[in-house]
């Protein structure tokens, strides 16, 4: 795990405990009932809710000076220019990017890594070159490397996790051999929780010449990153998973490499210049952002990404890592509930099935209580395969989760082997 960085936290009352009580009045939609019962929103691993300070972001900017950017000689396009680009700043402060140019804004991280494989992978591999990736991989860092798999021929090597769900390091070290062109790997599965240590991992691949990308996605939320520390070629996330809207991702590529690769999609503001016969194109990142780009959505990422900042990351993480240990005690005790992910390091994610009970008749349930919980493969169905189970139920947690909603999560459980078995 990359050092965690401390800032003022002004949601930190004199004991220096994480006020949450305080922190969840920043959330309008926490404060609503679902079904007649109070909302406990445990999904933050697929989407988290947002503070209001991003939603008034948005609103502002549709209000205010809502205009395309680049080029506009209005003093609303330049407005929004500014707000653009000051986001595309705040993010490389953010993961510590060398620059605000290494930053290049998509539509998820999604995207992001459809980037990569669209334009990088096209170019620098080719039929029997290996992409090492991992069985805990989202289906957004696999089926883009079948597609390029199917398209030029490369092969696709996976790295096995344990039965608690670690990666296997000495497993990847056997696997990398003079084929590897690119090590394609989650920082934290969304399904286990498992945190991969990337920073060795980056150490072992670039010892032997080989790049690599990094799935930030879960990462980027429970804790700080550097990308200049962790020395990752590449780096990917997506906003709406860190309080911020949907629509809009992330990729920090490292300069030198963004340079040697060929446009994602052609359009406006990726070129330089166009004549009939001829096109010149534009430098990193606008090369890589074709057509109007996510303009407000990066405006909101960035309020969000303020926000966290103030709550300080080191708060964060310790938050929810009172609220993981919590629930890994509570959940233990349920009687015939199985816990998948019981890594020594992993982020607070719980994913779990209660033997007897069908996973989907599970969630509905919690949901007729209030709580929100994911269920089904978690676009991880190698992963599922690997435990052999259908789908599972997670309870993902957030900055603004309490250990009174896990006692709750807990209740509802009860409440349905009641029901049900």
């Amino acid at each position: 795990m990359s050092s965690i960085k401390t800032s003022t936290n002004p949601h930190l009352n004199n004991s220096s405990s994480f006020d949450v009580e305080r922190v969840r009045r920043d959330f309008p939609i926490l404060s609503r009932e679902v079904h007649g019962k109070p909302l406990v929103y445990l999904d933050n691993g697929a989407s988290s809710q947002k503070p209001r300070v991003v939603v008034e972001s948005v609103r502002d900017a549709y209000e205010s000076y809502y205009s395309n950017v680049h080029r506009g000689a209005h003093y609303l396009s330049q407005r929004s220019t500014d707000s653009y680009e000051e986001a595309r700043e705040t993010v490389a402060r953010f993961i510590n990017a060398p620059s605000e140019k290494n930053i290049i804004f998509t539509s998820s991280v999604t995207e992001s890594i459809n980037l990569v494989a669209a334009t990088w992978g096209k170019k620098f591999l080719k039929a029997g070159d290996e992409v090492i990736l991992s069985e805990m991989e989202h289906h957004a860092n696999i089926v883009p490397w079948h597609m390029l798999r199917e398209e030029c021929g490369i092969k696709l090597m996976f790295v096995p996790v344990t039965d608690a769900g670690d990666f296997q390091l000495n497993k990847f070290e056997q696997l990398l051999n003079a084929n590897t062109r690119l090590i394609a790997i989650t920082e934290c599965s969304n399904v286990l929780g498992t945190m991969v240590p990337i920073k060795r991992l980056v150490e072992i691949a670039h010892s032997r010449g080989v790049p690599v990308l990094v799935d930030g996605a879960q990462g980027v939320v429970h804790h700080s990153v550097d990308v200049q520390a962790l020395d990752c070629d590449f780096y990917g996330f997506t906003g709406h998973k860190l309080y911020g809207p949907s629509g809009i991702g992330v990729l920090y590529g490292k300069t030198e490499i963004l340079e040697s690769m060929p446009p994602y999609q052609g359009g406006g503001d990726m070129i330089e210049h166009v004549t009939l016969d001829h096109v010149t194109y534009n430098k990193p990142p606008y090369r890589f952002e074709a057509g109007t780009p996510p303009i407000v959505q990066a405006i909101g990422l960035s309020a969000a990404i303020k926000y966290v900042e103030r709550l300080g990351m080191e708060s964060i993480f310790n938050h929810e890592q009172d609220i993981l240990g919590y629930a890994n005690q509570q959940l233990t005790e349920v009687e015939g509930l199985q816990i998948f992910g019981t890594s020594e390091n992993k982020a607070a994610i719980m994913s779990f099935i209660v033997h007897g009970l069908h996973s989907f008749d599970l969630a509905a349930i919690l949901d007729r209580e209030g709580i929100a919980t994911r269920v089904g493969q978690h676009c991880a169905e190698p992963l599922m395969d690997r435990f052999g189970v259908e789908g599972m139920v997670r309870a993902s947690f957030g900055l603004y989760n309490r250990r009174k909603d896990v006692d709750s999560l807990v209740f509802a459980i009860e409440k349905a082997k009641g029901m049900l078995l």
